[in-house]
């Protein structure tokens, strides 16, 4: 029983990491034009988390809003990571806890 539940352990483990490793790109470094991006980026994150938005009406919320989107995903492209999903967590820890 311990060798069935240890292949299948091993296998689902297999399952959830190889797309991931596969996916994985070898991003060169940063240029300083996209070094001097992230800054601005953080600056005005900054800026805006200093802001009073009870000043602010519907309008120009959902416009803070909206750029704040568009940073995020922008600092995204340029700074990349890795990243583990909920599901794969929780199947990690629960091998960890099963084999032990």
């Amino acid at each position: 029983m311990k060798k069935i539940m240890w292949f299948l352990s091993v296998t689902l483990l297999l399952t959830v990491f190889s797309p991931v490793a596969m996916a994985k790109k070898d991003k060169p470094e940063l240029t300083e034009e996209q070094k001097e991006r992230l800054k601005e980026i953080e600056l005005r994150v900054e800026e805006i988390k200093a802001m009073d938005f009870t000043d602010l009406d519907k309008s120009e919320r959902k416009e803070v809003r909206e750029e704040l989107k568009e940073m995020k995903k922008e600092a995204k492209e340029l700074g990349g990571g890795i990243y583990l999903s909920v599901g794969a967590i929780i199947i990690i820890l629960l091998i960890l806890i099963l084999l032990t």
